[in-house]
């Protein structure tokens, strides 16, 4: 069978009714890992092969349910679609499985050890973005992170052997920091789903009416607001980074990497007067390089150290 990402794979008969093998369901994780039109770099040459197999299972769980909450259309139908992704979760942990993400993913969990639990996260977190649009406080965007991006990291941990309590609440904090540098780079990209993750607060205390953002109307204070969210970010940027000098080295390169593109958006945000409302700023293929051989750079400093 040609292997579908999500939604085709939803409409077809045969997909849906086959028998799945590991080595089959292995293969389609890869594939939607590799191919998917959302498509990041799930694994690095920093990360070991071994592990390849075990982060293309983990992401497809992630692609799934993602693909689950936005690409369907009806937020309505989204809900009922992720209640079944997540009934279907549970039973792969009480020993049913029959869809090849989780055919796949039960090995990686079984030989990881992973709970449930940053699993059933990510899913609370995309029911939520189906309901909750607006946020009154940092406070609960903070909550919101907690599902949405810190269940991540944890993952990452939990496959490259940590478990760790000190470990995972370092990592929370870069995967917060991270979901918050996104949520900065991507105002008008959340705007076209209705989504506003910039704290009412946030704009009460610098006078900034919600008007003006929905508008995409650029002044004076919406530049504080967003100079201020910049400057939130930033520090759970600093919280997060003593991580990378706490585990192996191929790993403490990716977090590097990753912290430091998360750092860069915030520069360029800067860069740009902090106008994210008319233009959106972005990492550019020299940019990526740059940071990759400042990570290289600083992680061969630190073993000659």
């Amino acid at each position: 069978m040609v292997p579908l990402p999500p939604r085709e794979f939803l409409q077809d008969p045969a997909m849906r009714n086959a028998a799945w093998e590991q080595a089959d369901a292995e293969s389609y994780t890869r594939w939607l890992a590799t191919h998917h039109y959302e498509n990041f770099h799930v694994v690095t040459f920093f990360l070991p092969k071994r592990l390849h197999q075990d982060f293309y299972n983990v992401y497809a769980f992630c692609r799934w349910a993602d693909d689950l909450a936005d690409e369907v259309g009806d937020p309505r139908e989204s809900l009922r679609l992720l209640e079944w992704w997540r009934v279907e979760l549970e039973a792969m942990y009480s020993g049913r499985v029959s869809h090849p993400v989780f055919v796949a993913l039960r090995e990686t969990v079984a030989r990881c050890q992973i709970p449930m639990e940053p699993f059933s996260h990510l899913i609370r977190a995309f029911v939520q973005d189906q309901t909750v649009g607006r946020y009154a406080t940092y406070q609960e965007l903070f909550d919101y992170c907690r599902y949405s991006a810190n269940p991540v990291g944890r993952l990452v941990l939990c496959l490259c052997g940590y478990s760790d309590p000190e470990l995972m609440s370092l990592s929370d904090k870069t995967c917060t920091a991270l979901q918050l540098a996104n949520f900065w780079q991507d105002v008008t990209v959340d705007l076209q789903k209705d989504r506003v993750y910039i704290p009412q607060e946030v704009l009460d205390r610098n006078g900034c009416p919600m008007e003006d953002l929905l508008n995409l109307r650029f002044t004076p204070a919406f530049r504080e607001v967003m100079r201020e969210l910049v400057d939130c970010a930033r520090d759970w940027f600093a919280q997060g980074l003593p991580l990378a000098g706490m585990v192996n080295r191929r790993l403490a390169l990716d977090i590097d990497l990753f912290s430091r593109g998360g750092l860069e958006i915030l520069r360029k945000i800067e860069a740009q007067d902090f106008n994210v409302l008319a233009r959106r700023p972005a990492i550019s293929k020299l940019d990526r390089v740059r940071l990759l051989l400042r990570s290289i750079a600083r992680s061969a400093f630190s073993k000659a150290a």
